[in-house]
């Protein structure tokens, strides 16, 4: 992390790709952290909720990025565009991308042909579900609201305070993890705790230039700027829930990969897309809703699209190989063939459709966890 601190501060000077690559650096360090404290905050809380908390602390620059986008949406209307621009990619990189690579990261180390959600964190489908509903409206009125911002974060909301609920479990630890693991508890706590400041405090620190140096290194290379928005910055925003991932499923933790992408998903489908009217009002200094045009709105309807029919795929509580390589070639195929956009939403669609009639019989059961003890 020190590198990219020091380019931060102005301890060094360097061009717009070196400092991608130090920032980027910063954001792995970060991660790595980030990984232990999420394993041994599960000696004092709930596993659902430790991996909520940490997919939280993961994408908070996607929040940054995604937050000055809107800010500055108030003072000129052409950076509305990109927030909902960064927004839509971002989520559709979660599921598009790093969903298939958790199963495949499974598959090619492990032989695994599914994986499955962590206990008693069905609920998070539910909330997703219900998430991704209301998404839809958003197109139809044409704009985003202090309505929308209420409901979405007290989905959020309810959807945090129901894993915290859930007890706690003794986690396999190793590494790092288990060296602080065998601390004294009031010891362990606080370097957790310390850890945890340093690795968001960092993440925090270096998101919104480290967007900055990519966005500008693409557009030294020629790549259109509204492209950069949607795709180049989500990806390094992404980066500390990616890295979190992929070292969670690199060592035969799939399940709490997988559960921690999906809280990722609430998080940014809920607590990120209800913050945008928020922070646009506030620049704008009235009580007047952000507005979405023919573009935008098509591209939240992608976006919807895909979030629903992932939640179909995972209905069942799992994700399987076949599921995850769908979301991946369908997610290519409106990335490189951007016209095909209006056709893959209704393929979403469709399959979600059949996939919901197919598995009808878990889609009660997984709605009554919303009220279930």
């Amino acid at each position: 992390m020190v590198p990219g601190l020091a380019v931060r501060v102005g301890v060094v000077a360097v061009s717009s790709p070196v400092e991608a690559i130090l920032y980027g650096g910063a954001v792995v360090a970060s991660a790595f952290l980030l990984s232990w404290v999420a394993e041994v905050a599960q000696l004092d809380m709930s596993q659902g909720f430790a991996l909520a908390l940490l997919a939280l602390i993961a994408v908070l620059p996607e929040y940054v990025v995604d937050a000055s986008f809107a800010w500055l949406g108030g003072k000129d209307p052409a950076y509305t565009h990109y927030a909902v621009a960064n927004m839509t990619g971002a989520n559709r990189l979660l599921i598009g991308i790093a969903w298939p690579m958790v199963l495949a990261i499974g598959f090619f180390r492990f032989k695994k042909r599914e994986v499955e959600l962590v206990e008693g964190h069905l609920v998070a489908v539910a909330v997703l579900l219900l998430a991704t509903l209301y998404v839809f409206i958003l197109p139809l009125k044409g704009s985003l609201d202090l309505l929308d911002f209420v409901v979405l974060i007290l989905l959020f909301a309810f959807y945090m305070i129901r894993v915290a609920r859930m007890p706690s479990e003794e986690p396999h630890l190793v590494g790092p993890a288990a060296l602080i693991g065998k601390m004294a508890v009031g010891q362990r706590r606080l370097v957790t705790a310390l850890l945890a400041f340093l690795s968001a405090g960092v993440v925090l620190v270096v998101a919104e230039p480290f967007a900055r140096a990519l966005v500008e290194t693409g557009g030294q290379m020629g790549i259109d700027e509204f492209l950069l928005v949607q795709w180049l910055a989500p990806v390094a925003s992404e980066a500390p829930e990616f890295v979190v991932v992929a070292i969670f499923a690199w060592r035969a933790m799939s399940s709490e990969a997988f559960s921690t992408l999906v809280s990722s998903k609430i998080s940014q489908w809920t607590l990120l897309v209800g913050m945008l009217p928020l922070i646009y009002m506030i620049s704008l200094g009235a009580a007047q809703a952000l507005p979405l045009d023919a573009r935008q709105s098509g591209e939240i309807i992608l976006t919807a699209a895909q979030s629903l029919f992932a939640v179909s795929l995972v209905i069942d509580r799992r994700l399987s190989v076949q599921g995850a390589a769908t979301l991946l070639v369908l997610f290519l195929v409106q990335f490189l063939f951007p016209m095909t956009r209006h056709a893959v939403t209704v393929i979403y669609l469709v399959l979600a459709i059949l996939v919901f009639f197919k598995d009808r019989n878990h889609v009660v059961p997984v709605l009554r966890t919303l009220w279930k003890r």
